[in-house]
């Protein structure tokens, strides 16, 4: 395996023989269980750097980083990377690995051997972006988890399951529109940002992946609602997606009356459904919500 002497040299980055290589020296086999398919193809991580417009001084977050394939193209184009990995032997190798092909850089990485959803901090300055392969089972949570705990996050770049990536891209009145979708919109302003090929993986998965950008609001979404307010609201309405808001919002409410009334004073007609909402007028219900009685 070959080092290099400077960001640009194509040897930096991992190629498939390199990642089967690394992959047979640790004994690894991708699994299922952790939603682990590795990037093997080096113009697909630089791609993903571009899409995500990673400046040089930026701070980048990954989760998942694997055996460091796209790690190593963040690193070519940021100031420093702080990686995620839940993996003991993927989080023992990644160092040396930057510290191999990447020596220049060893000392702007940083690794967290933790659960990306128990991360409540990350050491160094605070992230500026995030940009992750993330596993398909946990990719929404992971990802409102991190966007929530870390407000420094501008601009976020993932690849996911394209059917995940189609429900957090979508709109008002689209049939995937779902909680997915209202919560990360909360948050930022969210895209398709490209379509992933299955053949960049090893192994290659059953599905296609997709590309979501989420470019976080410069203010916070006018409500006197809190997030978590907002969220019971939207979790309520999408349980029972196929109700109207007057019966979908009954318990959350105290009743079917009582939900009535914080629909109409929310401006929102009892008798639509939970897909048609935007994230304000989700929160506005949220802002009604009749006082309980004693």
């Amino acid at each position: 395996m070959s080092t290099t002497t400077g960001p640009e040299s194509p040897d930096a980055l991992l190629g498939p023989a390199d990642i089967r290589e690394l992959a047979a020296a640790l004994g690894v086999r991708p699994t299922k269980q952790k939603g682990q398919n590795f990037v093997i193809d080096a113009n697909t991580v630089r791609r993903i750097v571009r899409t995500a417009e990673v400046r040089p001084e930026d701070v980048v977050v990954e989760v998942g980083p694997g055996l460091g394939s796209l790690t190593l193209a963040l690193l070519e184009a940021a100031d420093r990377v702080t990686a995620v990995e839940i993996d003991d032997v993927l989080a023992a190798a990644l160092p040396s690995t930057i510290a191999a092909r990447m020596p220049q850089k060893k000392d702007r990485f940083a690794l967290v051997h933790s659960d990306a959803m128990h991360v409540e901090e990350l050491p160094g300055p605070p992230p500026t972006a995030l940009v992750a392969n993330l596993p398909y089972n946990v990719a929404v949570p992971v990802l409102l988890h991190m966007l929530e705990r870390f407000p420094t996050i501008e601009r976020t770049l993932v690849m996911v399951q394209a059917e995940v990536a189609d429900r957090l891209a979508a709109k008002p009145g689209n049939k995937v529109y779902g909680v997915p979708s209202v919560k990360a919109n909360w948050y930022a302003e969210v895209k398709r940002a490209g379509a992933i090929g299955r053949n960049v993986f090893w192994p290659a998965p059953n599905v296609d992946s997709g590309l979501v950008s989420l470019v976080r609001r410069t203010e916070p979404l006018p409500t006197t609602a809190s997030r978590q307010e907002v969220f019971a609201v939207v979790d309520a309405a999408f349980a029972q997606r196929r109700k109207t808001l007057r019966a979908a919002l009954a318990t959350w409410a105290g009743s079917p009356a009582a939900a009535e009334e914080a629909l109409v004073k929310a401006g929102i007609s009892p008798q639509a459904r939970g897909e048609s909402l935007t994230v304000e007028e989700f929160a506005r219900i949220a802002e009604n919500k009749p006082e309980a009685k004693a």
